[in-house]
């Protein structure tokens, strides 16, 4: 039973760290609470409720979460601080003994959220009780305990929404603490998503971005395809774009890419993880693929959809990789027809199968490695926004700032900025045919003409 009174009259601030699946998750909270009548805190007002969803991928993103709660804690002295995230699951005992922190939900508990709240606030009348000797710890500890699916299709402040199709994998890279801290995958039924995804043209969704932690592995928990999905989402009237955020090279099948190139609403984007590009590497990760398969992949990608966007996550530095390996990778790459590489410095993870393998890469040599492969994806990212210079493109507009440049995107994941200007925000949300200019000052758009006519 949920007290709603305890909720009236609240302001919550909200933070969150890591992926785009966790902003998602995070904007869902704030509407959970906001339909019980709490509201999101000003700037300089003091919050009831303070929510952390945290990140655990690298001890950076450990430190992260610690300072950002240490902040929240400072800033809101009152507040009743509740963390949750991959942190909070996998290091909840650590958490809770973090002064000031009240409530540590687990990622099973988490979709309970206002339940926990309303049964805590009920008991200390929504105030941190200053005697508390420690915070309240609601966590699954095994893997297979965590079976919950928290759904979420949230804007929060940005133009588009982030559909939440699936929840935790089944993998166990050797590097990952994932299944760990989110359980094995699951997912909800095609039928829901698609009600979601009609709601959020509803709200004057344009644009959706299907999320989740191993999207191609959708159907475990109901016999489904992924494919399915697509072609069900793809019907839904209102919805003019989608875009998928991370497929695991393995799962993309040809059948996928032959729907997404001829279809109404997917974009010509993709986002693939490779994480090296030398197959001894992918072995001692224990990736499902190897460097032969990655390439036919973004061959048959480019042949089915010239145009298209594909952006490639790349792990630098991991245990056993010789230098050797790095080469291999960095000519693999290079060679590839991608778009952007999105680079990580492998981190050393508590309990992990990677703190068995010898050889250690130094940090030097890590920011070397990254550094190499930055270059290269700058190089490739101009190359690819060059080739469209003086070409007509259609860009989804986002509300800027006052007095700031604009910014959308064209179907193929181009960033393009119009300068500011009376009347520019009316084209927020709105697609927009544009002529696109050279390079804006920092290189990192291009610039939209757009004709009177």
């Amino acid at each position: 039973m949920i007290d709603s009174a305890a909720f009236q009259g609240k302001k919550a601030a909200y933070f969150t760290l890591g992926c785009k699946l966790n902003f998602s998750e995070t904007s869902t909270f704030g509407r959970m609470l906001q339909e019980m009548g709490v509201t999101t805190v000003g700037r300089d007002e003091q919050a009831d409720i303070c929510i952390i969803n945290t990140c655990s991928v690298t001890d950076v993103a450990d430190a992260k979460c610690r300072q950002a709660i240490h902040r929240m804690v400072r800033n809101h002295p009152n507040a009743f601080i509740v963390v949750t995230g991959c942190y909070a699951q996998l290091s909840a005992d650590e958490v809770s003994k973090i002064p000031g922190v009240d409530l540590v939900l687990g990622s099973d508990e988490k979709a309970q959220l206002v339940q926990f709240l309303s049964d805590l606030w009920s008991e200390e009348c929504g105030v941190r009780s200053v005697e508390c000797s420690g915070a309240k710890v609601f966590r699954k500890e095994k893997t297979k305990e965590i079976q919950s699916f928290a759904p979420s299709c949230s804007r929060g402040n940005r133009t588009r929404f982030f559909l939440k199709v699936q929840d935790g994998c089944s993998y166990f890279c050797t590097y990952c603490t994932i299944p760990y801290a989110r359980g094995f995958s699951r997912n909800p039924t095609i039928s829901s998503l698609v009600q979601q995804a009609e709601q959020a043209v509803c709200e004057g969704g344009k644009e959706i971005v299907l999320t989740g932690v191993n999207i191609g592995d959708f159907g475990r928990s109901t016999g489904e395809r992924f494919i399915d999905l697509v072609k069900a989402l793809d019907q839904v009237e209102g919805v003019e774009r989608y875009r998928i955020s991370s497929l695991e090279p393995d799962l993309i099948d040809d059948e996928l890419i032959a729907y997404c190139a001829q279809s109404r609403a997917f974009m010509p984007h993709f986002h693939i993880p490779l994480q090296s590009g030398s197959d001894a590497v992918l072995k001692l990760m224990h990736r499902r693929y190897d460097t032969a398969l990655f390439a036919h992949k973004i061959e048959k990608i480019k042949e089915m959809m010239p145009d298209a966007f594909i952006g490639v996550d790349v792990m630098v530095g991991t245990r056993g990789e010789l230098d050797e390996y790095f080469e291999e990778c960095y000519a693999f790459l290079d060679r590839l027809p991608v778009t952007q590489l999105h680079v990580f410095p492998y981190s050393e993870r508590p309990g992990t199968a990677a703190l068995r393998i010898p050889h250690v890469v130094s940090a030097a040599d890590k920011k070397l490695r990254s550094k190499r492969l930055l270059e290269l994806s700058d190089k490739k990212t101009e190359a690819f926004y060059a080739s469209y210079i003086g070409k007509e493109a259609e860009v989804l507009f986002e509300k800027a700032s006052r007095g700031r440049a604009m910014h959308g995107f064209t179907r193929n994941y181009i960033r393009v900025e119009l300068p500011p200007a009376e009347g520019n925000n009316a084209l927020d949300n709105q697609i927009v045919q544009v002529t696109l200019g050279d390079f804006n000052h920092d290189r990192t758009a291009l610039k939209a003409l757009i004709s009177d006519k």
